[in-house]
């Protein structure tokens, strides 16, 4: 894969990507403490803006107008920009007010930029590359939650929440910057349309992802809410448990990578649904921190297969539709997200269990899906 890292795209996407998973681990260690301990919100305030944080995601199909005025590239870095301003900002503001307004803003940053990086990196590298690209990211982005979980887990005994949510986001702005300093673009691509897409061929990709966004609002929502408010997890515990964790899919994700491209998306995902379905009624089940603590990590590593989804539609859409289509995709992936996490916080002080049960019968629906494809 030495030719792949030779393309300006691959070390543009790097950068970016580490910027943006700094981002989204500092906000997942320090929000539930930091809104817990010092907003003073419960399960239903938390989940109102975890909802707030997923409307950008749902209004991804905008980026296609966008792409109509600056290039795609142009439009990452200055979505990470959007990012640090947001982190930098958080710490001031320690209001269900505040809070949700701020997360808008990082939002908007991280959301846009995923859409863009899924883009560009099918556009650029070919199917038999991109999951390993795909892998690769990951495992950058492992490394890269590990550096910043350190930093949160040595600094939060001497600094306050609002220094570190300075500090992370002021460096996650200086890359946007470099990255406004690259010309990364190569002639020649094929043109991308630059309308919304909405193709019937492609009903399983918007289904699987519309699924995958689901689960992953139980995973984001209420898994490290579990063991912050049922475990008594600290700020360090879930710190280490973030460290741990990504020094495992630093190894296994480009693996992962690998495994689609030897085996299939088919059997990729099969693997990850049966497993979520055992997961999730687990989370459910267990009163062991321990336990609970392990099946996130297990819950972690099998969202990166989610990668397959995107691979999918490579092998089987129309070359031209990619940028729109993984626009469509990421606002499909997040109907759900706009709600669920609202709705789960709800039923959170009902009982903490049905948000889990619920992610178990998704997994049970994308398993028998997932049967479905072919490429």
């Amino acid at each position: 894969m030495e030719h792949v890292k030779k393309n300006p795209m691959y070390l543009y996407l790097v950068m970016l990507t580490i910027a943006s998973t700094v981002g989204l681990q500092a906000w997942t260690t320090l929000f539930n403490n930091f809104a817990v301990e010092v907003a003073g919100l419960d399960g239903d305030g938390i989940g109102i803006i975890q909802s707030v944080r997923e409307i950008p995601g749902f209004l991804a199909l905008l980026a296609i107008f966008v792409i109509r005025l600056i290039p795609e590239h142009r439009l990452s870095a200055f979505s990470i920009l959007m990012l640090g301003l947001g982190i930098a900002a958080t710490g001031f503001f320690p209001s269900f007010v505040g809070l949700a307004l701020t997360t808008l803003l990082m939002s908007f940053g991280f959301h846009y930029y995923e859409t863009t990086n899924m883009s560009l990196t099918l556009q650029y590298f070919d199917k038999h590359a991109s999951p390993w690209v795909f892998g690769k990211l990951r495992s950058i982005s492992a490394a890269s939650s590990i550096i910043v979980g350190l930093f949160i887990f040595f600094m939060a005994a001497v600094l306050d929440f609002a220094t570190m949510y300075v500090i992370i986001g002021g460096l996650i702005a200086a890359v946007a910057l470099w990255g406004f300093s690259r010309k990364p673009a190569a002639v020649g691509m094929v043109s991308q349309r630059k309308r919304m897409i909405f193709r019937k061929r492609y009903w399983l990709y918007y289904f699987l992802t519309l699924m995958a966004g689901a689960r992953r609002q139980i995973f984001i929502a209420f898994a490290v809410l579990l063991l912050v408010q049922k475990f008594n997890y600290s700020v360090q515990a879930v710190t280490i448990l973030f460290v741990v964790n990504n020094s495992i899919n630093f190894f296994l994700s480009p693996l992962i990578g690998r495994a689609i491209i030897r085996f299939g998306e088919r059997r990729v995902l099969s693997l990850e649904y049966a497993s979520l379905i055992v997961i999730f009624l687990a989370y459910a089940a267990t009163d062991s921190k321990w336990v609970a603590g392990g099946l996130y990590i297990l819950d972690h590593i099998f969202f990166n297969f989610s990668m397959a989804i995107n691979t999918f539609f490579q092998k089987m859409g129309d070359p031209r539709d990619v940028a729109p289509s993984m626009a469509v995709g990421f606002t499909i992936n997040h109907i759900a997200a706009v709600f669920l996490p609202a709705i789960g916080g709800y039923l959170w002080i009902v009982d903490y269990r049905i948000p889990f049960i619920a992610g178990s019968a998704m997994a049970l629906i994308s398993l028998i899906a997932v049967q479905r494809i072919r490429t």
